[in-house]
């Protein structure tokens, strides 16, 4: 790891700042942070974006946003994108890495995966639809996903040789259990949560064959899915785009937890 500051310097600013009261950010896992992903990564579904970030709406409130804040490290390239693939990520995101960076974070697969289509097919459709579209996603996650994240993962490791890579997961979706008028059945809820352990279990076999840190966020999620009395993760909302993503709170509750537990 690159230090850009004298350890003598670094303790005295770090006295002062405690001599006025201040709150010191925690010492940074890596200088030079990169975070790579879709949607559960930029912070799609806390409905405060960047202007900057345009569709790929990256959040101020988003856990790699969050994790920078209170790590300050020394770079911070956040180009998570909403709606993005691994093709996206092999196409477009790979220029934020180099030989210098020391931390990576990315979530990816479940647009591969066509989660948006499967989900609004069980949302709309018969019980024999959803479950259809269901074992579909689960027959790419088993046969075709484990190519592209090996691809992917093979890239980032290329462009990034010397860097801790987390590799955070997806969520259950949704509680079981009574969900009040007009939700999807628990039939469907328990479809969908079964493709996202699906998920997870070719996520991480992937991850440990790269040698990367798989971070399983279903634990910290169990209990505030969607039907949840304090739910971290949107129903249906308008406008749809925010629609079965993590809340601010998911973020913060949810995968920044997860990832600290990683870094430190």
């Amino acid at each position: 790891m690159r230090r850009r500051l004298l350890p003598t310097l670094g303790g005295l600013a770090t006295g002062l700042l405690l001599s006025l009261g201040l709150a010191v950010p925690a010492a940074a896992a890596s200088t030079d942070y990169a975070a790579l992903g879709d949607s559960y990564s930029s912070g799609v579904g806390t409905n405060n974006y960047d202007s900057s970030s345009g569709s790929c709406l990256r959040s101020p409130q988003a856990y790699p946003r969050l994790w920078a804040n209170a790590h300050a490290p020394t770079s911070f390239q956040f180009v998570a994108c909403s709606g993005a693939t691994t093709s996206d990520v092999l196409g477009s995101q790979l220029g934020a890495l180099s030989a210098g960076t020391d931390l990576v974070t990315i979530s990816v697969g479940g647009n591969d995966a066509g989660f948006a289509n499967v989900v609004t097919t069980c949302r709309l459709g018969s019980d024999s639809s959803c479950l259809s579209a269901v074992n579909n996603a689960k027959s790419y996650i088993t046969n075709t996903l484990p190519g592209r994240l090996n691809e992917t993962y093979q890239a980032i490791r290329s462009r990034a040789p010397s860097a801790q890579v987390v590799v955070l997961g997806y969520p259950r979706l949704f509680e079981l259990g009574s969900c009040g008028f007009g939700s999807i059945s628990e039939y469907k809820r328990g479809l969908l949560n079964g493709g996202a352990d699906t998920m997870s279990g070719v996520i991480s076999a992937r991850a440990a064959a790269a040698g990367f840190t798989y971070a399983d966020v279903r634990t910290r999620f169990a209990g505030h899915g969607v039907c949840a009395s304090s739910p971290w993760i949107n129903g249906t909302t308008w406008p749809l785009t925010e629609s079965y993503h993590p809340r601010a709170s998911g973020h913060s509750s949810g995968y920044l937890p997860a990832l600290t537990a990683v870094t430190g």
